[in-house]
């Protein structure tokens, strides 16, 4: 399922969390946990820090990285640790490319007003990475479970969802798990009474000819319990996060758009609203780009 899994950890609480289930998938992939820290140049540039402080922040990073290495050589791991300084996102980013093929960070599991700002490395991570990256989401209400049993992978038919839907078919082929297929009618963008019109139906119709492609795909690759379900919903988000409670889903498989400049900063998409809300793991893939 995965070769080579980063782990990126600044020794906090979400990163310790986050590191038992890197450790899961390592351990039953066969994988190789790479644990990277990076010492965040630019914050001490910004701040003056002299260069016994620089030395202090490279040490404390060191030793979350050993400690990270320690519970991995007790799961029998074999691990790879690293030690980068510059832009975090940046350098993470750039180890990837080089060395893994899946990412796991967790986000940061603030509540109200602060877990809507952009500006959070894992964003950036998410946003810029062209290796999977699979965030989790600290707090009380957060469900953590492996091995996945039923995982889902919303679809709209578009680039971005067609490389969620290969990504989550390994993974439930990898693993055993049922894999859900979910295509949202947006009904609140067609106006009011919408439901018996012809709009709709022309949309529940296309919604239903998409998860039916998608399904074939994951039957020829060889996936044998797959559920399709069309929801209608004025929030795609809401509609995907009520599916993950209703049906127990273990795992959220999304992709992200593929877009260079601009577009790829802009809020409001619904990866990044289900990267900060959603209770379960959700695993990430940018679809294609042109650099």
């Amino acid at each position: 399922m995965f070769d080579s899994i980063l782990f990126p950890t600044d020794g906090s609480e979400g990163a310790a969390a986050a590191l038992d289930h890197a450790l899961d998938l390592a351990a039953d992939s066969g994988a190789t946990l790479h644990v990277l820290n990076v010492v965040d140049t630019g914050v001490a540039r910004g701040a003056g820090v002299n260069s016994a402080l620089g030395e202090r922040r490279r040490e404390t990073g060191e030793e979350f990285v050993a400690a990270a290495a320690e519970r991995a050589a007790d799961r029998g791991v074999e691990t790879v640790t690293a030690m980068e300084e510059g832009e975090p996102h940046r350098e993470i980013v750039a180890y990837a490319d080089d060395h893994a093929d899946l990412v796991v960070m967790p986000t940061h599991g603030r509540r109200g007003l602060e877990r809507l700002l952009l500006g959070s490395t894992t964003e950036r991570v998410v946003r810029r990475s062209d290796v999977p990256v699979l965030t989790l989401r600290p707090g009380e209400d957060a469900r953590v479970r492996y091995p996945y049993r039923d995982v889902l992978v919303p679809t709209d038919g578009s680039e971005p969802a067609s490389a969620a839907l290969a990504l989550g078919v390994d993974v439930v082929t990898g693993t055993g798990a049922a894999l859900h297929l979910l295509s949202v009618v947006d009904v609140a963008s067609l106006g009011i009474d919408v439901r018996t019109g012809v709009q709709v139906d022309f949309l529940e119709e296309r919604a239903e000819s998409t998860l039916d492609e998608a399904a074939d795909r994951a039957r020829e690759a060889g996936v044998e319990s797959v559920t399709e379900t069309v929801g209608f919903a004025g929030s795609i988000h809401r509609n995907v996060l009520e599916y993950v409670d209703d049906n127990d889903v273990d795992l959220l498989v999304v992709g992200t758009h593929g877009t260079t400049g601009v577009d790829r900063y802009l809020l409001g998409s619904v990866t990044e609203k289900l990267v900060r809300t959603a209770p379960v793991p959700v695993l990430t893939v940018r679809g294609p780009h042109d650099d």
